[in-house]
């Protein structure tokens, strides 16, 4: 199969549309990081600062693998920087804040984060950064939110805290038992994440306007609210959270195939009955068990399921879910990462981008989904190793001599 984007240096010959955009990256772990990869991925020049010595907390997530430097890193760091530039710079450190803050008016965007309020104290919030960069945007991402207050301000949050505070995991839950978690791997953080994309963006657009910048701040509470978006709904219209659940009404489930399961989603009329006649169920099409799309629902588990799963015995779940495709009813196999691996589309999207790993294979992490008819991917540089390109950056943006860079080396404002 083709994977693409291979190479460690991205190909100067393409020009991304985000390409020129400047991003300082005061980041941990994955809602934000994974925003500003998918920032690299579109050409912007992102520049992330890392503690000097233990580097962003995602390092030392497991699994890990050894990098070019030798060092260690975590699967949370290794998925979420690909393209980006890492300085090692102590932002607790008086000095350290000062080189953060002389460093922000040479960039676009500074974007952070860290628990609401954690940079304010540091004197690198909003405020402290706008006073002295006014056209910059500042981009926040935390738990509860920064420019609004909450009771739950304070709060530390990761992605499953938003996700069950915002209504995600009721739905599905059973009787008594404990709703599931993590319903769906770094939704909290991703779809977060992507939300900080779109108000990056349009502050961008409003300064093309206005000349200023301004402060994008994106709650991962208010962002699972958004990705949850029936439950709220639903409960207006005196309907329980379950009512949101695959399978409380018409026919939303996973069915065993022959290697594993296949997933339908048959919701209107005309669909079930093209159901009923694939399988050899014509007798259902009118008959009172299956009159409304509830008795649908009510029926998967005595009726729907059994004579499913039987016809879909002798098939693999890619042919089950194609043969349904082909009658216009959506379906389709439920993938491991071995059949990512293999299937054609993911190839051809560029959906699986190699990363190189010393002494053992390549590592395959998810490639940009967005495609543009006139502009190619290009190629993403691999991720960068702690503060490897420190000097580079402070030479670069503030001109430093190698004599100063020497001296901030010397007092551990920045990395080895």
């Amino acid at each position: 199969m083709r994977i693409g984007n291979t190479l460690p240096a991205a190909d100067p010959a393409v020009r991304r549309p985000l390409e020129g955009l400047r991003i300082l990256a005061l980041e941990q772990m994955q809602a934000l990081p994974f925003a500003t990869q998918l920032l690299a991925y579109l050409g912007a020049d992102v520049t992330k600062v890392e503690h000097p010595e233990h580097g962003d907390t995602g390092r030392g997530a497991t699994p890990r693998v050894v990098d070019h430097t030798g060092r260690e890193v975590g699967a949370t760091y290794l998925r979420n920087n690909l393209g980006k530039r890492s300085v090692g710079i102590d932002l607790k450190s008086e000095a350290g804040r000062d080189l953060v803050l002389r460093m922000a008016s040479h960039f676009d965007v500074v974007a952070e984060n860290f628990k609401a309020g954690s940079l304010d104290a540091l004197g690198l919030g909003y405020a402290d950064v706008h006073a002295l960069a006014p056209r910059v945007i500042y981009a926040s991402i935390s738990g509860f939110g920064n420019l609004r207050p909450s009771p739950y301000k304070r709060w530390p949050a990761y992605g499953p805290i938003a996700e069950a505070m915002g209504g995600l995991l009721e739905p599905n839950r059973k009787g008594d038992d404990p709703p599931g978690v993590v319903p769906a791997q770094g939704l909290g953080d991703n779809a977060t994440a992507l939300y900080c994309i779109i108000g990056i963006l349009s502050a961008l657009r409003q300064r093309d306007q206005t000349g200023k910048g301004q402060h994008v701040d994106v709650a991962m509470y208010d962002s699972m609210i958004a990705m949850a978006d029936m439950t709220p709904q639903l409960h207006s219209l005196g309907a329980d959270a379950s009512h949101a659940a695959a399978g409380r009404t018409a026919i939303v489930g996973a069915f065993r195939a022959r290697d594993g399961y296949f997933v339908i989603a048959v919701f209107r009329e005309h669909h079930f009955e093209r159901l009923a006649k694939s399988i050899g169920k014509p007798e259902w099409v009118g008959s009172p068990e299956f009159a409304t799309r509830d008795d649908w629902a009510r029926n998967i588990e005595p009726i729907v399921r059994p004579a499913i799963e039987a016809w879909a015995r002798d098939k693999t779940k890619l042919e089950a879910a194609r043969l349904f495709a082909e009658q216009g009813i959506a379906a389709g196999p439920s993938n491991t990462g071995r059949d990512l691996v293999d299937d054609p589309h993911v190839a051809a999207h560029d959906m699986l981008i190699e990363v190189p790993i010393p002494d053992r294979e390549p590592m395959l992490l998810a490639g940009n989904p967005i495609k543009l008819s006139s502009t190619p991917e290009g190629l993403v540089r691999s991720f960068p190793g702690l503060g490897e390109h420190t000097d580079e950056v402070l030479r670069e943006v503030l001109a430093l001599s190698d004599d100063e860079i020497s001296e901030l080396h010397s007092t551990g404002v920045i990395g080895p």
